[in-house]
C-alpha cells in the first residue's frame, strides 16, 4: 500500500491542490517501508488524482480538499483523510494505528485559477484548521 501525504516542508499541506510536494509511503506489515517525494506536477481539474493513482496511491492524508477534487480522488477509488495537521511522519503513523481520522473538511469559497469550478482558491488553505492537531 502507499500514502500520499501533501506536503509544506516537514509538515501536512492545508490544501491537496496546491501543497509543495507530496511524501509518498509505501507500507508494508503495518510499517512504513520507504518513502519518497513526488513533485506536485500542477493542479488541473481531475489530473492530481489519477496521477496519484497512477504511483500506486491508495490514501491520500491532506490538511484540506475541495470538493471536486474530493469526487475525483474517489472517482480513483483512493481512500481521502482530510483535516490532518503537523509532522507528516506522525500523521502517516496515526493512520498506521488507526487514531488519525478524517474531518471530512471541505475547502470552498476561494478563487482557484484553472480549477475544477466548485470552488476558487488563490493561496491554499493552509489558514484553515480544519479539527483536530494529530501530535
Amino acid at each position: 500500500m502507499k500514502i500520499a501525504v501533501t506536503t509544506q516542508e516537514n509538515n501536512v499541506s492545508g490544501h491537496f491542490g496546491h501543497c509543495e510536494n507530496f511524501r509518498l509511503f509505501e507500507i508494508e506489515n503495518n510499517a512504513v517501508v520507504s518513502e519518497e517525494n513526488l513533485a506536485n506536477p500542477g493542479h488541473t481539474c481531475g489530473a492530481l488524482p489519477r496521477f496519484l493513482k497512477e504511483q500506486g496511491v491508495s490514501v491520500v492524508i491532506s490538511g484540506g480538499m475541495g470538493s471536486g477534487a474530493m469526487q475525483h480522488c474517489k472517482e480513483q477509488g483512493l481512500e481521502i483523510i482530510v483535516g490532518a495537521q503537523g509532522d507528516i511522519r506522525q500523521a502517516v503513523d496515526a493512520y498506521l494505528n488507526g487514531t488519525l481520522k478524517t474531518t471530512h473538511a471541505v475547502c470552498s469559497g476561494h478563487h482557484h485559477e484553472g480549477g475544477c469550478g466548485d470552488h476558487h482558491h488563490e493561496g491554499g488553505c493552509g489558514g484553515h484548521h480544519h479539527g483536530r492537531e494529530n501530535k
